[in-house]
């Protein structure tokens, strides 16, 4: 079964030393070679987001994200597992997860 794995960044990331963010994105980049691993990205900040909405017909768009909150989505995971367990063990070795945001992990729906 095919799994998507959201990462929430916490709003703190930025303020972390420049050496230890580095070394939050060795990790992240490590998983690159877990097994079972199809793909992923990294999002750019919510600042250059722009959120969309239909109404009447009408398009409207506004700059950025639609909440400003504790956590934002940071980018994503895509991985191949046996069953929840094993994905959530590779979820649990996301920086993310121990640095104050989460991750949540989706079965990917195949119609």
């Amino acid at each position: 079964m095919e799994y998507a794995l959201l990462i929430y960044v916490p709003d703190a990331w930025e303020q972390l030393p420049d050496e230890e963010r580095e070394a939050l994105y060795r990790e992240y980049a490590a998983l690159r070679e877990a097994p079972g691993f199809i793909g992923g990205a990294e999002l750019e900040p919510p600042g250059e987001a722009t959120t969309v909405r239909v109404k009447g017909g009408e398009i409207l768009t506004t700059d950025g994200p639609f909440a400003d909150t504790k956590e934002v989505f940071g980018g994503f995971y895509l991985f191949e597992a046996d069953d929840l367990e094993a994905v959530l063990q590779i979820a649990a070795r996301i920086p993310a997860a121990r640095i104050g945001g989460s991750v949540e992990v989706r079965p990917i729906v195949h119609r």
